[in-house]
């Protein structure tokens, strides 16, 4: 699985420390090398249904998944988080 740099991922974890879900949609900004030779990490950069940032996000590369062609999008409301 290539993943390339400016491109939609999708989750394939929850991330209820930010309101997230898997399946949710993320644009992938960057690979990070793990402090401590761990798993690799990515920043995501988040983004609502109209195209605003809502913030960017470290997750462990296994945290995402390339798109494929069998699956569609949809919309919901971000969670709040306390």
């Amino acid at each position: 699985m290539t993943m390339e740099l400016d491109r939609e991922v999708s989750l394939t974890r929850e991330l209820p420390e930010y309101g997230l879900r898997a399946g949710n949609i993320a644009t992938l900004v960057d690979f990070v090398p793990h402090p401590s030779n761990g798993e690799e990490g990515c920043v995501l950069e988040i983004f609502n249904a109209i195209g605003e940032s809502l913030t960017e996000i470290a997750v462990p590369i296994s945290a995402i998944e390339t798109l494929r062609s069998d699956e569609i999008l949809a919309v919901r409301t971000l969670a709040k988080v306390s």
